[in-house]
């Protein structure tokens, strides 16, 4: 009898839960050769997971009822993206936590400040007046090089890059020309004949391209021609979707000129100079900015969790961890042509005569590039962000990429986000033609069971206009529900991809619960949700959507509360709220139902 209560004490006290083991961070206090824990912190998130793994590893107790990595409050600024391999996998019963202190904010970045400004500069290309009040200082370096940059954050703001107008005001352009490769414009006030750096921003439907200006030449008559360096000339002149419009519905496209030390005449306005590095800032209401918090990033990405096909990383969750300063730089070395939603192009062109295999009508070819993003995830299960902030990115904030599954983002806050806040599937990417239907030959290489759920997105693609707040490509089986969505310049939440009536893995996706204001602000072929090809068994119910934001420079009309473009289908729409009907359709399939 007694050896019987003793080995029924003994199987009750195997299934009782193992506490979880604390390993501590403190950016201000800590170190990285201590152990780790309350006392004693490690320094660095990287240290923190190395000692997780290792717990792992070895088969530590202190492993058996999961992992918190508790961080305490402060900036931890990173000098590499930190790594999740499968090795720094949980379980479901022994996850990795890596969360703030309780009530303090860990802040995990990608940026460096800037330090030691010097007030005034005579330097001929600046506008004479504004001289005695610019301000300059040299860029960071790291390691043995400059910091190049196309973001720069003074006071906890963007500020604006030196520009030809105010900030969101163009002009229209008066010819395009595909022969030979130039664009006709009003011939500008200023002189930038010589200005090193030069770039167009061009707004062309529901896209733009940025072209870095090689040669303008004033043709007279108040109209001035410009070309554009390679590898972004050849791209936009080629591709025809989206091109720029000459007297569209609404007029043509427009344009503004930006980066030229000749353009900085406004306060909160800056300037990288290159090849010395030096950036020059006009400051808002007379500022020092050495009294100032002024931070550029070094890092395009701050995260990666990076699994393979044969091992999943999984059971990592983050809890009110801030995410800051993620760069942008590739335009300033190729420029930057978009087919849509920032996916810009490798190639691009029109077929001479039209027709694929799986679409006669189809009259382009198109091979893309994914957008950077601050925080990317492949090959992985059970990922979660729960409470946590992401503000002052470059590109993508968030992007689920490839083969992510059972993963959920859950309560974040996005703010002030250069591309898309959060992005998740596959879009057909590189070598794999972007119109051709993407069916994996392993089905759990297609993004499945992503919850995607009250998060509050403001103030997304404020560097590429033409991203969405929450884009989906290749995905099945996501839940994107009761998220506020607001102040967007292109569509507010997209989900498929493909422009095809073919089935392919999508399917059982649902967007119900949501709220999209301010959407459209520059770009119109636009929705506050925005659909593209066959999803069968995919709901679109209970949200509520604002009439488009009236975009100022949109050259044709198409901009709807729920736009089906080309090919939508299989989706069920009921109990959206609008202020009035605001559906827009581009051929889509006999079993898109909408219950009215």
């Amino acid at each position: 009898m007694k050896k019987l209560f003793f080995t029924v004490i003994a199987a009750l006290c195997c299934h009782l839960t193992a506490p979880a083991g604390d390993i501590f961070v403190s950016s201000t206090a800590g170190n990285d050769k201590a152990a780790g824990t309350r006392e004693a912190p490690l320094k660095t998130l990287e240290q923190a997971l190395k000692q997780a793994r290792e717990w792992r590893r070895l088969g530590s107790r202190n492993a058996e009822g999961g992992i918190n990595i508790i961080m305490g409050g402060g900036v931890y600024r990173l000098y590499k993206p930190l790594f999740i391999r499968p090795e720094d996998s949980g379980t479901a019963d022994s996850p990795t936590i890596i969360r703030s202190a309780d009530g303090e904010r860990a802040v995990i970045s990608g940026g460096t400040e800037v330090k030691g400004w010097r007030k005034g500069c005579d330097d001929e290309r600046l506008p004479a007046g504004v001289r005695g009040k610019v301000w300059v200082a040299d860029a960071p370096m790291t390691g043995n090089r400059i910091v190049e940059t196309r973001q720069l954050w003074a006071g906890g703001r963007k500020a604006v890059r030196a520009s030809q107008f105010a900030y969101g005001v163009m002009e229209r352009m008066k010819a395009f020309n595909t022969t030979d490769e130039s664009i006709t414009i009003p011939t500008p006030k200023i002189d930038l004949s010589h200005a090193r750096q030069l770039e167009m921003t061009v707004h062309q439907r529901w896209a733009i391209a940025i072209l870095r200006v090689r040669e303008m030449k004033d043709m007279g008559n108040g109209l001035t021609k410009v070309w554009f360096h390679q590898p972004e000339s050849q791209i936009e002149f080629a591709h025809p979707w989206p091109q720029p419009v000459i007297d569209g519905e609404r007029g043509s496209s427009s344009f503004f000129l930006t980066n030229a030390l000749e353009l900085l005449d406004e306060p909160g306005e800056w300037y990288q100079d290159y090849p010395s590095g030096r950036i020059y800032y006009y400051p808002e209401d007379g500022k020092d900015p050495n009294t100032m918090d002024i931070t550029v990033p070094v890092l395009e990405t701050l995260l990666t969790i990076g699994g393979t096909r044969e091992r999943h990383v999984s059971n990592i969750r983050f809890e009110n961890i801030a995410f800051e300063h993620s760069a942008w730089r590739r335009p300033l070395y190729e420029g930057h042509v978009t087919l849509q939603g920032g996916f810009r192009f490798i190639d691009g062109y029109k077929l001479a005569e039209p027709g694929l295999f799986h679409k006669a009508e189809l009259e382009n070819q198109a091979w893309i590039a994914r957008p950077e993003a601050a925080v990317t995830a492949q090959f992985a299960d059970s990922i979660g962000f729960s409470s946590c902030t992401f503000s002052h990115t470059g590109a993508t904030a968030v992007d689920l990429a490839y083969a992510v599954s059972s993963s959920d983002i859950t309560g974040c806050t996005f703010t002030d986000i250069g591309g898309t806040a959060i992005m998740a599937g596959w879009f057909g990417e590189q070598g794999f033609e972007t119109h051709i239907p993407y069916t994996p030959a392993i089905g759990s290489d297609m993004c499945n069971r992503l919850t995607i759920e009250r998060n509050k997105i403001t103030d997304a693609a404020n560097e590429d206009w033409g991203c969405g707040a929450v884009s989906a490509g290749y995905v099945r089986d996501t839940e994107i529900s009761g998220n506020e969505v607001s102040h967007v310049n292109y569509s507010g939440i997209c989900v498929g991809w493909g422009w095809t009536p073919l089935e392919s893995g999508m399917r059982n996706n649902r967007i119900t619960g949501n709220t999209v204001t301010d959407y459209a602000r520059q770009l119109y072929d636009a929705g506050g949700i925005y659909t593209l090809s066959n999803q069968p068994g995919s709901v679109i119910s209970g949200n509520t959507i604002s009439m488009p934001h009236p975009a100022p420079y949109a050259t044709n009309s198409r901009a709807f509360c729920i736009y089906f473009d080309e090919a939508t289908d299989g989706y069920t729409v009921s109990d959206n709220k609008m202020p009035q009907e605001s559906f827009g359709y581009n051929r889509p399939g006999k079993n898109l139902k909408i219950i009215k």
